[in-house]
């Protein structure tokens, strides 16, 4: 099948700069876009120094949802959100204060590739890190879920005032213009020599390199979730969701209705919901999953219940049934309260639109 390549390289403007990822995208782009993808055929989306989060996504979102293998480069620097300590992509906006509304979350990468058939997602990664950041992933690895094949390497800072070049991924592209993808994990390995010949080696870190080398294969596996993909990609939504269905009830029976195994597949089948074309259930989904998460005790700004309630938004949004969007809109509007998530003026949006259905009911009447 054709693959997708996306590029994606961010970093912030001004005396925040600590890589100059944008460097390596022209030899990334000299490398054949079939070489780049490993595919006979492949489309390349690239993403120089983005300015908004939300459009990132979006471009994410797409790439994740096309068929066939994908392969995602990135390069920048992480950051952390000092309120809740969670790793960020910083964008050309970002500013230590403003980590958490001008860069990408981490694990919206993690989130929107999640449900990719294991053994067609690659991440080729070339990080650094800011102080804070560096302190925090030597307790807590980077997490890119568990589907998802990820190569590369997360750098120091470099020196003060001093702005890094790329060098792991411009030795990737370098090896690429050849002509040639070697396996992907062949292809870090000699990514890393080159890197150590470059920079001197002097046994900086793993493998010669300086900074945490990236490399957790994926072994193609035989999971519901790869059906569950295949229908999708196939148009038998129906199918997909009783697969889906028969799990959560399984997990719902072993581990209780409240457990993250349950959650998951509730999670799943929201999804589903979505590519069905059925904004309603899968707005309904997510604002279950939402509240369940908060029941348990689980924080309003915790990744996973903002996901919940902001996908829920989205759906609710997409509801062209007035009744049924009245009919969620006050659970919506209820959980916004709760957890007002990253957008500014969010809940208030909200509102709005549901005195409109409001109005729009009583004059029907």
């Amino acid at each position: 099948m054709p693959g997708t390549v996306l590029l994606l390289a961010a970093s912030p403007v001004g005396k925040g700069r600590l890589v100059d990822a944008a460097s390596v995208l022209p030899v990334l782009a000299a490398v054949e876009p079939a070489v780049l993808s490993g595919t006979r055929t492949a489309s390349v989306v690239e993403l120089a120094d983005p300015l908004e989060p939300q459009a990132v996504l979006s471009r994410l979102r797409a790439a994740a949802a096309a068929p066939g293998p994908l392969t995602v480069f990135v390069t920048g620097q992480l950051q952390f959100d000092r309120r809740q300590n969670l790793p960020h992509l910083a964008l050309a906006r970002t500013t230590p204060a403003t980590v958490r509304y001008t860069a990408l979350p981490w694990h919206w990468l993690r989130e929107e590739l999640r449900l990719r058939p294991d053994g067609t997602t690659t991440v080729v990664a070339d990080l650094y890190a800011d102080q804070e950041s560096w302190r925090q992933l030597g307790e807590r690895p980077l997490d890119t879920g568990r589907n998802i094949a990820v190569y590369g390497r997360v750098a120091p800072p470099p020196a003060r005032r001093a702005v890094a070049a790329p060098a792991y991924m411009k030795a990737v592209a370098t090896i690429l213009r050849s002509g040639h993808r070697p396996p992907v994990d062949e292809l870090h390995e000699q990514a890393l020599a080159r890197l150590a010949v470059e920079e001197g080696g002097g046994g900086r870190g793993a493998h010669g390199g300086p900074g945490i080398v990236l490399a957790a294969g994926r072994p193609a596996a035989a999971d519901p979730h790869a059906a569950i993909a295949a229908w999708v990609e196939s148009g038998r939504h129906g199918d997909a969701d009783a697969l889906a269905a028969r799990w959560e009830q399984a997990a719902v029976r072993e581990h209780g209705a409240a457990s993250e195994e349950a959650l998951h597949w509730t999670e799943v089948r929201a999804d589903l919901a979505m590519f069905a074309g059925d904004p309603a259930r899968s707005c309904r989904a997510w604002l279950s999953v939402a509240a369940t998460r908060l029941a348990l005790g689980q924080s309003a700004g915790a990744p996973q219940v903002e996901a919940a309630v902001d996908r829920a938004h989205h759906q609710w949004g997409r509801i062209r049934e007035p009744e049924r969007a009245r009919e969620l809109g006050p659970l919506l509007a209820e959980l916004r309260g709760r957890v007002p998530g990253r957008r500014q003026g969010a809940l208030d949006h909200l509102r709005r639109q549901l005195r409109q259905l409001e109005d729009a009911g009583l004059t029907a009447g």
